[in-house]
């Protein structure tokens, strides 16, 4: 397994993860509100379309860490819509009253974001005498 495969894989255990720790924090709540939404780890705002916005990059990840090129579409493409998510942060933390992505979640999401970019941009195919 390469290592874009293996930050694919990683990134998408830990999304499920979180997602699903996330409906413990949320319950039913749909609040958007950074303020007022339940926070993950007394950190994170989330609500439940958060939560399954994690799971659905969770499984995304999970998947796509079969194959080098897949990951490192995974890795390009999350990276680049993290990093979007970030600064769409500082703009609406409600994310057009949807989605809570203000407060903690900047930093996480640009530091996301840093890590998916590095995997995918670095990303190289081994030798096909090393498969």
């Amino acid at each position: 397994m390469t290592t874009v495969q293996r930050v694919a894989q990683i990134v998408g255990w830990v999304f499920v993860a979180i997602g699903l720790l996330g409906f413990l924090a949320t319950g039913g709540s749909m609040e958007a509100d950074p303020a007022r939404a339940p926070h993950l780890l007394g950190l994170f705002p989330v609500n439940v379309l958060h939560n399954l916005v994690h799971l659905a990059f969770g499984v995304w990840g999970i998947l796509a860490a079969r194959a080098w090129s897949s990951a490192r579409s995974y890795c390009l493409i999350s990276g680049a819509l993290y990093a979007g998510l970030a600064v769409l942060g500082f703009v609406t933390p409600s994310l057009f009253g949807l989605v809570p992505i203000g407060g903690h979640d900047i930093w996480l999401h640009f530091l996301l974001a840093a890590v998916l970019l590095w995997a995918g941009l670095s990303a190289r195919e081994r030798p096909a005498a090393a498969r």
